[in-house]
Parts: structure tokens; C-alpha cells; sequence
């Protein structure tokens, strides 16, 4: 099997500022984007059935006639999203809750009810309570937090100083704000399935920062040398998951499978942040710390 080639990068050809800028101006962006967003909507980011509440109709695509035109014609309230899934020759259509409205038992009856006599096939219900749905909203932005902290409080615990620790903070920070950008932009949902890949990023980015402070601070060598021998490693594992992500999703996205494709997308965008945060955001602090900062 062929290995990745990484090439040799040249940072003495660039200042500080100049390596972090880039970083920055897209960090700055994403922030801009997310909180656009929560300015127009009233959440940061596009928020899926578990965390609005409402209901979701499987419809059977028997091919009679087209069905989005049956859909709309059955339906007096407007869908807020309809997805077909091929592989199971099932429609997908999603009402949200609507705050301060009818309960969403009575809300799923109604639908039912309109989905018969317009001639269409059920094949199953499911439904969410608003308070329910924000109970688990609540829950999963605890959950992530709490991840967030743990992984802050274990980076300050392994290096003990200030500018490397929160350079691995800021990165997996970073790392987070991009993917959730894009999804945005992208119209991907977030639910409880694109919560786990925002983990799953925190981990990765953790672990491509970490192996890179290691080998500047606690290996011997010169600082260039050090880093180098970092990417080898680091940019080869990162780029090897990226492809991964990118086949899942592709693979995902001819199946119907909405769910892994999402988070193929989601894991791949947070993949190619952290090399942008690893390599250009990282270095820049930890050459900063090294030759002008605290340890001089």
C-alpha cells in the first residue's frame, strides 16, 4: 500500500501573524455565520425532530403519480422537510411542533387522518413532544460541554503550562465551530447522530494536538525538525480519515442512508479544520512560546 507523501514545510518563510490569520479570519466567519443564524431562527443551528419536537410520516412510494404533488395535496399544513429513501421505497415528511400549538399526539392524528384521505400509504409514525425535545436539547448540549471541559481540564493536567494547553483548546474549539458552520449551510440537521460526530471531532483534533505539542516540548531536536516529524504522522493519520469519512458519506448518500452521510460530511469538514488548526493555528503559539513567549 502506498503511503502519503507529506510534504516539507518551510515556516520560516512566514511570520506568526501571517500563519494565523488564516485560521482566524475562518474561525471569525464560521462565529459570524452560527450567529447569523441564531439571529434569524432562534438556535444556532438547524435543529432536527429531537430537539424541536413534531412528527415524522413514512410514506410508502408506491410510484403511483408524483409524491411530492400527492404530499402537498394531502397535507393542509406545509411539510418542513420531505426526503425520499430509495432503498426502502419510503418518503420521509416531517412536521415540527409548533410552539404553543396543539399537542403533538393530536397533531400526528390530524396528519394521519389527512395522509388517508389523500389516498396515501402509512407505513409508520413517530412522534416527539416539544418538552421532551427540549429536555434532550438541554441534554446534549450538557453532554457536550461536559466532554469540552473534560478534555480542557486533562490538556492544563498533561502539559501544565498555559500557551500550549489553550493552543489545543483553542484548535478543538475551532474544530467545532467550522463543522457546525457548514451544516448550516448545507441544510444538515442537528440531531442526536451529528452531536456524536461533534464528539467524535473533539477526540480527533485532541489527539492530532497532542501528538504534535509532544514532540515539540518533550522531544529532543530542533523546533522545525520536531514539527515535521509531527505532521508525518499526524497529517498521514488525518488525511487517511478524511478519505474514510468521504467514502462513508458517498457511499451513504446512494443508499439513502441520511443519518452516516451527514456525519460522513460533518467528520470530514472537522477533519480538514484540524489540519488547518493543527498545523498553521498550533505552531504559530507553540513557535510564539518557544522563541518569544513565557519559555524564553
Amino acid at each position: 500500500m502506498r503511503s502519503i507523501e507529506v510534504p516539507e514545510v518551510d515556516y520560516t518563510d512566514y511570520t506568526n501573524r501571517q500563519l494565523v490569520l488564516v485560521p482566524l479570519a475562518v474561525l471569525a466567519l464560521a462565529l459570524a455565520i452560527i450567529g447569523g443564524w441564531y439571529l434569524m431562527t432562534g438556535a444556532p443551528a438547524n435543529l432536527g425532530l429531537e430537539f424541536t419536537g413534531g412528527v415524522e410520516i413514512r410514506l410508502a412510494d408506491d410510484g403511483e403519480g408524483d409524491m411530492q404533488e400527492r404530499i402537498d395535496a394531502a397535507f393542509e399544513q406545509e411539510p418542513d422537510s420531505v426526503r425520499a429513501i430509495p432503498a426502502d421505497d419510503v418518503v420521509v415528511v416531517t412536521f415540527r411542533a409548533d410552539p404553543g400549538g396543539e399537542e403533538t399526539g393530536d397533531m400526528a392524528s390530524d396528519l394521519e387522518d389527512q395522509a388517508e384521505a389523500g389516498g396515501l400509504t402509512i407505513d409508520a409514525v413517530d412522534q416527539v413532544s416539544a418538552s421532551f425535545a427540549a429536555d434532550t436539547a438541554q441534554t446534549a448540549l450538557f453532554g457536550v460541554a461536559i466532554a469540552f471541559l473534560g478534555m480542557s481540564v486533562l490538556v492544563f493536567a498533561l502539559f501544565r503550562t498555559f500557551v500550549p494547553s489553550i493552543a489545543v483548546v483553542a484548535s478543538a474549539f475551532s474544530d467545532i465551530i467550522i463543522p457546525i458552520a457548514a451544516m448550516n449551510l448545507l441544510g444538515i440537521e442537528m440531531t442526536l447522530g451529528t452531536v456524536a460526530a461533534l464528539l467524535m471531532i473533539i477526540g480527533y483534533s485532541v489527539d492530532s494536538d497532542i501528538l504534535l505539542n509532544n514532540s515539540v516540548l518533550r522531544r529532543t531536536g530542533d523546533f522545525y525538525e520536531s514539527v515535521s516529524r509531527a505532521m508525518r504522522t499526524g497529517v498521514t493519520m488525518t488525511v487517511t480519515s478524511m478519505a474514510a469519512m468521504i467514502v462513508m458519506a458517498i457511499i451513504a448518500t446512494l443508499f439513502g442512508i441520511d443519518l452516516l452521510r451527514d456525519i460522513g460530511i460533518i467528520l470530514a469538514i472537522g477533519l480538514c479544520a484540524d489540519l488547518m488548526n493543527t498545523y498553521l493555528m498550533n505552531v504559530t503559539l507553540l513557535r510564539w512560546y518557544k522563541f518569544e513567549g513565557v519559555s524564553r
